[in-house]
């Protein structure tokens, strides 16, 4: 499943390239007056049940192996933890990305800043084709998208990682849970910040919505890992709720600071 040594599967292809769902009538519409992009090229897709240009596929790249056994970052040498896990310690169980984020930053910059949320349909197909049988492993529960701060939503308009849970969600069956955790307070941008100043930035950042969360593990989704900084803080609000084991699962992964 998971062939991922040269950056590139070819069961990708067959997976990736098109949408078999059958499409409503509205949705004929809704396409001629706003056509899918490529979430390679941004080109206009030329068919309408395609999700990707059949000539961008040879140039996706996965994150290709080895990579750390904590968080999933690729790793130079024979070493099983990258440094940021051997030096720290992190609150969740472990995670796994799609794409070293160097490969993918336009095209997700696009999907965060540009209004492309019809990218994420190819991106969750991704992330279920490569992350899919770790999640069965994993016997997850649900899918707990990083939420925004409400005023950044309303500028933005949309969650991204909230629309990647939801395209996770329809290609492994596993339910999206929304309304678990919310952001309470609006923080800096975290690519903005070193690593110490990301941990003070998130204090306090997210808090739980309901006083029992009755679910076991689940599986935190984002756009992208760099820290964990993020993961670790809705972790450990997490856990106070009463939820065992946290995972996450990211769109692309960083190097770290």
């Amino acid at each position: 499943m998971e062939q991922r040594k040269s950056g590139y599967s070819p069961e990708f292809e067959k997976f990736g390239m098109m949408e078999k769902k059958p499409f409503r009538c509205i949705e004929w519409i809704w396409d001629a007056l706003f056509p899918r992009r490529c979430p390679v090229c941004d080109g206009i897709l030329r068919f309408r049940r395609e999700c990707v240009c059949p000539e961008c596929l040879e140039k996706i790249k996965f994150v290709k192996e080895p990579v750390c056994m904590k968080c999933g970052k690729e790793l130079e040498g024979e070493d099983e933890y990258c440094y940021d896990c051997r030096e720290g310690k992190h609150r969740y169980i472990q995670g796994a990305a799609v794409f070293a984020y160097q490969e993918a930053a336009m095209s997700i910059y696009r999907f965060k800043y540009g209004g492309r949320q019809e990218y994420a349909l190819f991106f969750g197909r991704c992330m279920a084709l490569l992350l899919g049988e770790r999640l069965r492993r994993w016997r997850v529960q649900a899918l707990v998208p990083v939420p925004v701060h409400p005023s950044r939503k309303r500028q933005r308009g949309y969650n991204q990682a909230q629309l990647l849970a939801k395209a996770v969600s329809r290609y492994t069956g596993i339910p999206v849970r929304s309304d678990i955790i919310l952001r309470q307070k609006k923080t800096a941008p975290q690519k903005e910040l070193d690593r110490e100043q990301r941990q003070n930035n998130l204090k306090k950042a997210f808090k739980i919505s309901e006083n029992d969360v009755k679910l076991d593990t689940i599986v935190i989704i984002d756009d992208i890992y760099t820290t964990g900084s993020t993961i670790d803080a809705m972790t450990a609000v997490l856990h106070s709720a009463g939820v065992g084991k946290v995972y996450y699962a990211a769109l692309a992964i960083g190097n770290g600071l």
